[in-house]
């Protein structure tokens, strides 16, 4: 079976881009490539509903995908992942390994609201429409996930500041 006409283009396209949504998502390369792989299994059958844009379906899917994984796999130990082949020169690869870590410590949904939010630079309403949650509900899991990320996260605040580099 071919895939719907212009499905290989925004696959092509926004490849790199999902993977890493789906890594700063999962906190793990391999689970990353798989979350993106069950992701566009899952909209070929949608793809000439939304092939005009497929952005905030695909995102919406991508993370209820990455929820359920969770939910299926929680007691599932991860070996420690390598540092991404791109972030080996960074000289701020500390920091971003603490940033990193604190945000594989969130629940699904506040890694995720928090990843939409500062990663993709999505507005509340996008993610509430996004995620099927209430515009509050955004709010209060971003308050919440940043406050236990601040926690996390040495007392000079420094890797906070510095977690925009994350996602750049």
């Amino acid at each position: 079976m071919a895939a719907p006409e212009g499905f290989a283009e925004f696959v092509v396209a926004r490849q790199a881009a999902l993977l890493r949504t789906a890594y700063l998502l999962t906190g793990h390369a391999h689970d990353a490539e798989d979350l993106v792989q069950a992701t566009l299994v899952k909209i070929v059958p949608q793809w000439r509903r939304i092939a005009d844009d497929p952005e905030p379906y695909v995102r919406r899917v991508l993370v209820n995908e990455n929820i359920s994984r969770w939910r299926r796999r929680r007691w599932r130990e991860h070996p420690t992942d390598e540092v991404p082949e791109q972030l080996a020169h960074d000289p701020d690869v500390a920091e971003l390994l603490a940033v990193r870590a604190a945000l594989a410590t969130l629940p699904p949904r506040q890694r995720a609201v928090l990843v939409l939010r500062y990663y993709e630079g999505m507005s509340e309403a996008d993610i509430a429409a996004t995620l099927g949650i209430a515009p509050g509900t955004v709010k209060s899991q971003a308050r919440d996930g940043l406050s236990r990320l601040r926690e996390a996260l040495p007392a000079d605040g420094s890797a906070v500041e510095g977690a925009g580099s994350l996602t750049r």
